[in-house]
């Protein structure tokens, strides 16, 4: 049985779905940094070719003000070699890909996306905004959204040098309209932009409230839930220890006020809630791809 493309929650009166965009494949030390090998793939095996399965999960929020989706998976822009070294699977119907696959199982089309918002612009989190036609063109794959970023990734997008020109593909973001945001801020009644800096200085986290409960799209501050020890950082962050201390606040903002943490990464664990776990924190419930 094929697994399925959506995971629905509620918080509060707001309805979220977890969305499925297809699943990539990175290198397992890259992944896990300084930890050793012998240690993280006791959580997660690698394959011949030393890369842990990762899954390209978005969020989409029913708001008042429109669907919001937060992410948009990897696209469909990549040549074969890309495709191949990433191990990228996510291709859909019709020349797209999972991600409006899974919408539509929802019963929505791209076009009825009011906002997007990107973590980052990293082209496993921002590939898709834009998607190749047939004819090879470039267009925004949710027409009627509006774009959310934070004003210093997008500025550090566009000044790549030789150590992040590779995570930022300019087809991805090069002459899009975004809305730009600076700092913590209420993007839409009860979704807020958190800066959660150290995978790349801008970097944020997105919360959502409704009725006293909150849920947070975490994104590459923990990419799956075997990265929860705190010290169990990527070597792909450029700022690690700034990374340790954003993990530091979060966690505790999170078990204290029992946020839902949505993972963006993990190809089996979708969310789940942290509780104290001896000197750190763990998950104290989880909820799995289903």
């Amino acid at each position: 049985m094929a697994p399925a493309l959506s995971t629905t929650f509620k918080v509060g009166r707001l309805t979220c779905h977890a969305l499925e965009g297809g699943t990539q494949r990175l290198d397992g030390g890259a992944m896990f940094g300084v930890v050793p090998k012998v240690l993280w793939q006791r959580r997660v095996a690698p394959d011949e070719r030393n890369r842990i399965p990762l899954a390209l999960r978005c969020l989409l929020v029913e708001h008042d003000d429109g669907l919001v989706l937060i992410d948009t998976g990897l696209g469909n822009k990549e040549d074969a070699k890309f495709i191949d070294i990433y191990g990228v699977q996510n291709q859909g119907a019709n020349g797209r890909t999972q991600l409006e696959d899974a919408l539509a199982t929802l019963g929505h089309a791209p076009e009825d996306v009011r906002w997007v918002i990107n973590t980052h612009l990293h082209f496993d989190h921002a590939g898709g905004d834009r998607f190749r036609d047939p004819s090879g063109r470039l267009g925004p794959s949710f027409p009627k959204a509006r774009y959310v970023v934070q004003k210093g990734e997008l500025d550090f997008a566009q000044h790549t040098n030789e150590r992040t020109a590779g995570s930022y593909l300019p087809h991805n973001f090069a002459d899009m309209e975004f809305t730009l945001i600076d700092g913590e801020i209420e993007i839409l009644p009860g979704i807020r932009g958190i800066p959660t800096p150290g995978h790349v200085p801008y970097h944020q986290s997105v919360l959502i409230e409704s009725g006293g409960e909150k849920a947070c799209f975490i994104a590459d501050l923990v990419p799956t839930s075997a990265h929860l020890p705190l010290p169990w950082i990527m070597g792909y962050d450029v700022q690690p220890l700034v990374t340790l201390e954003s993990r530091r606040r979060l966690y505790q903002r999170a078990e204290a006020e029992q946020w839902l943490l949505v993972f963006e990464h993990d190809p089996n664990v979708v969310s789940g809630r942290l509780g104290k776990d001896g000197k750190g924190f763990g998950l104290v419930q989880q909820n799995v791809l289903g």
